[in-house]
């Protein structure tokens, strides 16, 4: 019943060519340590020793006081985006919990929609929050630094 989405692939390869992030910078290259470095395309973490870009990302087309910016990472090289199979993607499985918010159409949270969530019941709860007829939308973000992960929506 419902679809994760990770970041377009046309986004991807234009910052993996160096292309500015969501302050105009240039991403920023680092070796993955192997643990916590969630790719936010692959939706995979990204491997100990390999390449990846550290960078401000605005999940929103436009600016506004939701638009909430934050720091994500990236493989350095070009990755598969991850197809929703409908299992959790590694990125999702890698917290003891997550913090899921809804959003309307008009891209502003939908406010008593917030709560941080075990993983466990992440989807239940995710299912829940789109079963508002005032949701559009749900963005997973870090439990513990606010992180964007990726987005939900009905299938």
């Amino acid at each position: 019943m419902i679809r994760i989405t990770a970041l377009p692939t046309d986004e991807v390869r234009a910052l993996q060519s160096g292309q500015p992030d969501a302050y105009g910078n240039r991403p920023e290259r680092a070796v993955s340590d192997g643990a916590g470095n969630p790719c936010r395309h692959c939706l995979r973490q990204i491997p100990e020793g390999a390449d990846m870009l550290i960078l401000a990302h605005r999940p929103f087309a436009a600016l506004h006081p939701y638009a909430e910016t934050g720091p994500i990472f990236l493989c350095a090289d070009p990755c598969t985006r991850h197809i929703d199979d409908g299992t959790l993607p590694e990125v999702l499985t890698s917290s003891p919990d997550y913090l899921i918010k809804g959003y309307g159409q008009n891209d502003r949270i939908v406010y008593g929609t917030g709560q941080v969530v075990p993983t466990a019941a992440l989807m239940t709860a995710t299912e829940a929050i789109l079963s508002r007829a005032d949701v559009a939308y749900v963005h997973v973000r870090s439990a513990r630094n606010n992180c964007y992960q990726a987005r939900i929506d009905r299938a």
